[in-house]
């Protein structure tokens, strides 16, 4: 046997046996991926009570990043994971070749406009400086939002998902653009007039969602998700998170917590039925 093939064959032994391992878990354990911050304290705070009240074992595993949790995932060694929206699970799912699938949206705290040095937007003039995310989507969110406030005006048929500075094509107020990493944003405050923060990011360095000067209407596009194998989409314990986020438990949990939060479609129709 040449080493080239006895390599082949460990290699694809110890993957058999790491998969094994992986969905050779107590089936009442639920393990999700999450980043730190507002969507692990959902998970803490509403979802795991709930579950654990059902005799299940929830563990939560925090990441640091956005590309380990669908890796994680997709091999087994998660469930599920929450910090992504459908824009981005489908690109890196399909780049990647992993069938993941979306189960549930969440609440999520939408991108919006902080300044240290205005108290309304009505300061913008010529010259205003707004520091905005450089990352693809979450500009594309900005310069959205720019348009619908008349600061600038967006070429006719842009696309909302995938809007750049390209298509601008009248810089109505004169504004000048500072794009920044969205981590770094929190702190251009100093330095901007007006900066778009996204959620997780303001809630990390200790802003408040109710302290922005606007926030957006989030498009489907970008309410979080929870995603999931594809094979395991009807498993019990799928239906059994699912239904944990559409409970009136986890709703009040939202409303005393995660004030500020867009709410999803059904926690929505549970206020209105409410009323």
């Amino acid at each position: 046997m040449t080493i080239a093939r006895r390599t082949l064959i460990l290699s694809t032994l110890s993957l058999a046996l790491a998969t094994g391992f992986a969905h050779a878990r107590d089936p009442k354990e639920i393990v999700i991926g999450t980043s730190a911050g507002p969507y692990a304290d959902q998970i803490k705070l509403g979802i795991k009570p709930i579950l654990e009240k059902q005799g299940y074992k929830v563990k939560l595993i925090e990441f640091n990043d956005y590309i380990q949790p669908n890796f994680a995932l997709a091999e087994g060694s998660l469930d599920a994971n929450v910090f992504q929206h459908i824009v981005y699970l489908k690109k890196f799912a399909a780049e990647h070749k992993l069938a993941l699938t979306e189960l549930v949206t969440v609440p999520t705290a939408p991108i919006a406009i902080y300044s240290k040095k205005h108290t309304t937007l009505n300061d913008v003039k010529e010259g205003t400086t707004v520091g905005l995310p450089n990352d693809p989507t979450n500009q594309a969110r900005a310069l959205v939002l720019l348009d619908q406030l008349g600061w600038i005006k967006l070429r006719a048929g842009f696309d909302a998902v995938r809007a750049s500075e390209k298509d601008i094509s009248v810089n109505l107020k004169k504004i000048k653009l500072l794009p920044l990493e969205a981590a770094q944003l929190p702190r251009s405050l100093g330095d901007t007039d007006y900066s778009f923060i996204n959620g997780n990011y303001a809630l990390a360095s200790g802003l408040k969602l109710t302290d922005a000067l606007i926030a957006e209407k989030i498009s489907p596009n970008y309410i979080n998700l929870v995603a999931v194998r594809t094979a395991d989409k009807d498993k019990q314990f799928a239906k059994d998170l699912a239904a944990a986020y559409h409970s009136r438990e986890f709703l009040d949990v939202t409303n005393k917590y995660f004030a500020g939060y867009s709410k999803t479609e059904y926690q929505q129709a549970l206020q209105t039925a409410a009323k």
